[in-house]
């Protein structure tokens, strides 16, 4: 038997379990049946703060897995994070891939089917969320194969939606991806996603309003959409540098940023060609993390960004003078996002991600200034937050289908 484990002193525990015996005989601490339907053997194994997901296959597709997982997450890609691999158990016993647990994760059936979340409803933006993951794995040169609901997993990121692959048994890095493969792909997609939608609408889960054929079909506009904005190729006059910058902030608000930028001479004159082509993803999440060390999905980031502005604008006006972005930020971390996290009750906090709670947060600051003609001060915010949406709200941190 061989076990591989990436972060081997951080994962060390994993030695301790039965991995030489079949998964579905396994009787340990903190493991449970994950709900659904799986080709294979699933379990959930919770240790302390951390939680696991093993899944029993072949040792071909678990080498496999173990390979692509580290590739894309290599790549900066939203996927789950492969703890480790084991093979060679016996003649006639299969491999087991080992993942780590997807904190905040939400399944497809507790979004679509619109119980349990209060925080709020998030089942319209599940399919824009899905169409987003694909276009960048597609720009990545990552045929997926198998796109579904089930091979997804969803987490709130500040009003939308953010999609991470946990499934890649059928998936294939190439250096790039022709049209008739990301075709293939988006095929499959709008097939498998339509089928899940209507095993929830038969099985009276699916919230009302929901037409799986039309909501399927949608995928393939939302992603013909999106691989345009970040693939088309735009040339401006050399002096319309207004252009230039209105198409970038477009490529920001989508969590991108070009690569390239060259002056191009003509017989016409100058000319600016900007070439989208993505390097990285997440450019307001890194952004946040280099200037106050916060982890935030996209969104979210955008969302904490934009109140550290707000924040420096009002500090500039105060103090009558220029403020560098690292001195704002370092007072709005103490003064602002700090503060109001530390007026959630600590059984409370767990609830949603740092980053999350924050932008809700800011959420129903405006909700109340609103309705009161007036701003609203953070202290009474987070308390008016706590008592009205968040003590009913449910844990997201572990969540299952079955707690829809």
């Amino acid at each position: 038997m061989r076990l591989q484990l990436a972060k081997a002193t951080e994962h060390a525990g994993i030695v301790d379990w039965p991995l030489d015996e079949p998964l579905a005989e396994w009787s340990i601490d903190g493991m449970q049946k994950v709900p659904g339907l799986h080709r294979h053997v699933v379990r959930l194994v919770e240790v302390g703060e951390t939680s696991y997901v093993v899944k029993e296959l072949p040792d071909p597709l678990a080498e496999r897995e173990w390979r692509l997982l580290r590739e894309l997450a290599e790549a900066g890609l939203p996927t789950a994070e492969v703890v480790g691999v084991v093979t060679g158990r016996d003649d006639e016993a299969d491999g087991l891939l080992i993942t780590r647990h997807l904190d905040y994760a939400l399944p497809y059936r507790t979004l679509l089917s619109g119980r349990g979340l209060r925080i709020p409803y998030l089942g319209e933006r599940l399919l824009d969320a899905l169409a987003g993951l694909l276009v960048r794995l597609h720009l990545a040169g990552f045929y997926w194969g198998d796109c579904s609901l089930s091979n997804t997993l969803f987490r709130r990121d500040a009003g939308a939606l953010s999609a991470y692959i946990i499934d890649v048994e059928t998936g294939e890095r190439h250096p790039q991806l022709s049209h008739g493969q990301r075709a293939l792909d988006l095929q499959i997609a709008t097939e498998n996603v339509l089928g899940g939608l209507l095993d929830l609408q038969m099985g009276g889960l699916l919230a009302d309003g929901i037409d799986p054929v039309e909501t399927a079909l949608a995928i393939e506009t939302s992603y013909d959409r999106l691989w345009h904005e970040l693939t088309g190729v735009d040339e401006f006059n050399a002096d319309e540098t207004f252009r230039v910058d209105r198409r970038l902030r477009r490529l920001h608000d989508l969590g991108f940023d070009a690569a390239e930028l060259e002056l191009v001479t003509t017989v016409d004159g100058a000319r600016l060609r900007l070439v989208p082509r993505v390097v990285e993803h997440g450019f307001h999440t890194q952004k946040l993390r280099a200037i106050t060390g916060l982890e935030a999905g996209e969104n979210q980031a955008r969302r904490l960004l934009n109140d550290i502005s707000r924040y420096r604008a009002v500090l500039e006006q105060r103090g009558g003078r220029k403020v560098v972005e690292s001195v704002a930020a370092a007072r709005w971390l103490e003064e602002r996002f700090e503060r109001a996290l530390a007026g959630i009750p600590p059984e409370m906090a767990a609830k949603l991600e740092p980053a999350e709670l924050y932008h809700q947060v800011l959420e129903h600051r405006w909700f109340l200034s609103e309705r009161a003609g007036g701003d609203v001060g953070i202290d009474e915010t987070v308390a008016s937050y706590v008592a009205d949406v968040l003590a009913s709200a449910p844990a997201e941190q572990v969540m299952t289908p079955d707690e829809a």
